[in-house]
């Protein structure tokens, strides 16, 4: 054990503070301090009394240079297997820390620190030149725990991070190089120009894969989830998930897809699961997620996937399961989303207890030089951020890796804390195998092209060190090849292409949905008695705890009015939670500020006033309850929607939410939306029923805090890839959210959330509304005779309720207001249904607040087949609003006018509800009784 790793982190003056109260009373030292200033003192006194100065600066020089090592060897480290390093400076050389030639025989007790007790300098440097700065190079001393530092340096330091393996694991070692190697070239020669997005050059990826199960197993961890890009992957895939070749190989000569996926991804991103044996016969099983182009996008997808699990599955245990990340190097130093992923790593809502990050360093990206890629020194610096401890790693050297990572995954068990290996290596091709980068690099290719593949390089070491002949290793590379020969005949024999469905388990008793599921939806009252009782304790509030008075105030209110029958959006709103979970049905919302709200609405938790703890009223319903959960999030969208996507892929029977600030901002999640919401099922096969909340709705508020951007939902809205409502009542949301979970089928719902209805006077729903009905996908007006109705008014939303205050100022019984709360599947025939009903209506508008090439007009007008409808909106505009409100409020009026025009009639400049038109043919009407067209400067013409 080495007892002094304290020095890790301590300066020079420092030392010499303790090295003198250590003389004034040792006890007043800490005992490792104590052992070592014991033995120094024994050494100083059986120096020559001359000798002692000299001496005693020298010990503390040396204890600076191990210093210097721990800190800075990994500067000059032998880690690039194709080109030299930068240089750094000051260097490690012993003048630079005041010692000298002369110096190298002497023997100094500092060698205790390394764990070597007393030796000569020469003796000292040769170990830490053997620790710190050959094929590894160790980042750790920024960590500022020093049970980390101490944990780090009694595995490294006496083993000077040099591995030793016995003949048969260098076999085992070996044999996964002879497949690694073998199936990139197999694949070069039998799909000639075709993309497979090679591993060559960092072919020993695959062993370091294989250590990390070995050593995970061995260690507890039954399940690793693999979020990786498309580089290697296929290598991966085949190699570590033992996905059958023959299938591999299919995806390069299939013309067809069989199956239920229509349009499929190229063979390089798609995902797939197994659950194989280790070498001692233990089960473990393996996911590689599906992910697209966008680099690291895959990253809080995986991590997501990772925690549902760890918390359905293993209860929480982070032992059991964990999450590996493949990066590149260029993306993981410019990608944001990684950042966010690593600060997410320690937060309560989304912590996978350590994630396992495996760099394939290619020192370049597509086509530019890594110096133009980043600012830091290393890729990996972004690991610095959480203090996880980082090694770069000479990637022809296979042991070496292979060395760490084993010390890797013993660090994740017992800290539970990420950590990154930084696997230098270099790209044989391209970007891609048609990508010629000689264009660009030309000294790097030139010399990649003269170098030996890591196989080539392992079967040397055998041989030289008489473990395999050279027989037995092309007896191994032939055994392997034919094995791919024999695999690739049937596959030439298959039918078709095959993607199989991701994580299949999970999803028994679920089928993929059509858009007939969503012409009517199931009935989802619940009773009266249920109703009440819930009703109860959602308000209920702990005796003997101090709230906020004004908390107090608002939960009265709140009760008193449901008990008035005067339901708003927020009671509704956590009574569809306290159903679900009472009905066995998980919760788990995340989000900025989800656990009050935005508009401070929702107060899922009740904050003591004495001691800052939170009291969730949700969670204390029933014993026999399921889970509710609900997060503040980090100030971050991208990363948690990705990760709540990934935790609803794996939870079906969970309610899954993840909530925007403001509508708006899922715009920076938008990789997320588009690569996975809205194609992942065609793409992939992946069901996912994650709901996303955009509050939404035009209120002066600016162009960044009004519009959800409906329009961008609705342009990817094909078939029932998803569920797109702008809900308008209480009631309508609580059935919308009990709907998405008491289906046999899943589909990302996208709701449009509101913000001044949240305290609507209208917006309010009663107790029968919640005991009987469903989810209605269009809200007919019932206060209306049908005979009188001239003009069918279509809205969706917020703006319903600015029309109806009008209606009911002007008394306008000619109007039907008419909401259409389900955007997507479009509900045409129920629309048709409706119109039907009002045989006299001469004008079908449909209103909306966005501009015209905004919100759900554009959309309406090319779903409403048959349908002629004219829309009042504003001007099409780059902006989705104004930042003045009084141009807002201009807008608005111009908007609810229009419905509401003027008359031409002899009530002249009166709104006459058109009922100057009785006994008039319908083309007297439309030749008489023209409305008076004003000039507008907001609306469409």
């Amino acid at each position: 054990m080495n007892k002094f790793s304290f020095l890790g982190n301590t300066d020079i003056q420092t030392v010499e503070r303790l090295y003198k109260a250590f003389l004034e009373d040792p006890s007043k030292v800490e005992e490792s301090w104590r052992q070592f200033f014991t033995g120094f003192e024994f050494a100083r006194k059986h120096f020559g009394s001359e000798e002692v100065p000299d001496n005693y600066d020298k010990e503390f020089r040396v204890i600076n240079l191990i210093e210097g090592y721990r800190k800075r060897g990994h500067l000059f480290t032998t880690t690039n297997p194709v080109r030299a390093r930068r240089r750094y400076t000051p260097t490690l050389d012993i003048e630079n820390f005041g010692l000298k030639e002369k110096d190298l025989d002497t023997v100094f007790q500092a060698g205790k620190l390394i764990s070597i007790g007393p030796a000569s300098l020469r003796e000292i440097i040769s170990h830490l030149q053997q620790t710190y700065c050959r094929s590894v190079g160790a980042e750790y001393l920024f960590i500022r725990n020093p049970n980390v530092i101490r944990w780090w340096q009694e595995r490294m330091e006496p083993a000077k991070n040099t591995p030793s393996f016995t003949p048969e694991e260098k076999e085992h070692i070996f044999s996964h190089l002879v497949q690694a190697v073998g199936f990139e070239k197999f694949l070069q020669k039998k799909f000639v120009g075709q993309k497979s997005f090679s591993l060559e050059g960092a072919e020993n990826l695959i062993p370091a894969l294989d250590a990390v199960i070995e050593k995970g197993s061995e260690l507890g961890i039954e399940e690793f989830i693999i979020g990786m890009s498309h580089r290697g992957r296929l290598n991966v895939l085949a190699n570590i998930l033992e996905k059958p070749y023959e299938q591999i190989f299919s995806e390069f000569i299939g013309k067809v897809y069989t199956g239920d996926i229509s349009l499929g991804d190229v063979k390089y991103h798609l995902g797939y699961e197994n659950t194989i044996k280790t070498d001692r016969g233990k089960k473990v099983k393996l996911s590689v997620v599906p992910n697209p182009s966008h680099l690291e996008s895959v990253d809080p997808v995986a991590e997501g996937l990772s925690r549902a699990k760890i918390d359905r599955f293993y209860k929480g245990d982070f032992n059991k399961l964990a999450p590996i990340l493949i990066h590149g190097d260029a993306a993981i130093a410019a990608q944001g989303v990684v950042y966010e992923v690593i600060q997410m790593s320690e937060l309560p809502a989304y912590r996978t207890g350590g994630s396992i990050h495996l760099v394939i360093n290619n020192q370049v990206g597509f086509t530019t030089n890594y110096l133009e890629a980043r600012s830091s020194t290393y890729c990996t610096d972004i690991g610095k951020v959480t203090k996880a401890p980082i090694f770069h790693v000479n990637g022809d050297d296979v042991e070496a890796l292979i060395y760490i990572i084993r010390l890797a995954m013993e660090f994740r068990q017992t800290f539970h804390r990420d950590v990154f290996i930084d696997i230098l290596s270099y790209r044989k091709h391209g970007h891609n195998e048609g990508d010629e980068p000689r264009f660009t690099q030309p000294l790097l290719y030139k010399a990649i092209s003269r170098h030996p593949n890591p196989r080539d390089i392992y079967a040397e070491h055998l041989t030289e060190n008489k473990i395999m002949t050279r027989e037995q290793i092309r007896e191994e590379e032939k055994a392997y090849n034919d094995v791919l020969e024999e695999k690739f005949s049937a596959a030439k024999k298959s039918s078709g292409v095959i993607i199989e469905q991701f994580l299949h388990d999970h999803w028994k008793g679920y089928r993929y949905p059509q858009e007939k599921d969503f012409e009517k939806s199931p009935e989802t009252g619940i009773t009266k008695e249920k109703l009440v009782s819930l009703g109860k304790h959602i308000y209920e509030v702990p005796a003997g705890k101090k709230f906020f008075k004004k908390l107090i105030r608002l939960l009265d209110e709140r009760r008193k009015n449901f008990e008035n029958d005067r339901i708003d959006w927020a009671i509704g709103e956590l009574l569809a939670y306290a159903s679900l979970v009472t009905e066995g049905i998980p919760v788990r919302i995340s989000g900025q500020d989800s656990v009050r709200g935005t508009f401070s609405h929702r107060h899922a938790a009740y904050i003591q006033e004495d001691t800052g703890d939170a009291w969730y009223p949700l969670q204390h319903i029933d014993p026999g309850q399921a889970p509710f959960e609900i997060y503040n999030s980090l100030l971050s969208e991208y990363g948690v929607m990705g990760f709540e996507y990934g935790y609803a892929m794996s939870s079906p029977r969970q309610l899954v939410v993840w909530e925007a600030q403001f509508g708006d901002f899922h715009n920076v999640a938008q990789v997320i939306i588009d690569q996975y919401i809205s194609s992942a099922e065609e793409k992939w096969g992946l069901m996912n029923g994650l709901v996303l909340y955009l509050p939404h709705g035009f209120e002066g508020q600016g162009p960044e805090h009004s519009s959800a951007r409906i329009e961008r939902f609705l342009s990817m809205a094909a078939k029932a890839n998803m569920h797109i409502v702008n809900p308008s009542t209480p009631a309508n949301f609580f059935h919308l959210l009990r709907r998405h979970i008491h289906t046999d089928y899943r589909l990302p719902l996208i709701i449009f959330t509101p913000k001044s209805l949240l305290r609507h006077p209208e917006c309010v729903s009663t107790k029968k509304d919640f005991e009987q009905g469903r989810f209605r996908e269009v809200l007919d007006d019932q206060d209306v005779d049908i005979s009188q109705v001239r003009r069918v008014v279509f809205c969706s939303g917020k703006v319903y309720y600015d029309l109806l205050k009008r209606k009911k100022e002007l008394h306008a019984l000619d109007v039907a207001l008419v909401r259409i709360e389900q955007l997507h599947p479009f509900p045409l025939k129920q629309i048709k249904d409706i119109l039907k009903k009002y045989k006299n209506n001469m004008l079908t508008l449909f209103v909306q607040e966005e501009p015209e090439n905004m919100g759900p007009w554009r959309y309406v007008r090319h779903m409403a087949e048959g349908i002629e409808m004219t829309p009042v909106a504003r001007l099409s505009s780059g902006s989705p609003a104004t930042g003045l409100y009084g141009i807002h409020q201009l807008g608005q009026e111009e908007i609810i006018n229009k419905v509401f025009r003027r008359c031409t009639c002899e009530l002249k400049n009166v709104y006459c509800g058109l009922q100057c038109v009785e006994g008039k043919s319908r083309k007297e009407i439309l030749d008489l009784h023209n409305y008076i067209e004003e000039e507008s400067k907001f609306l469409i013409r």
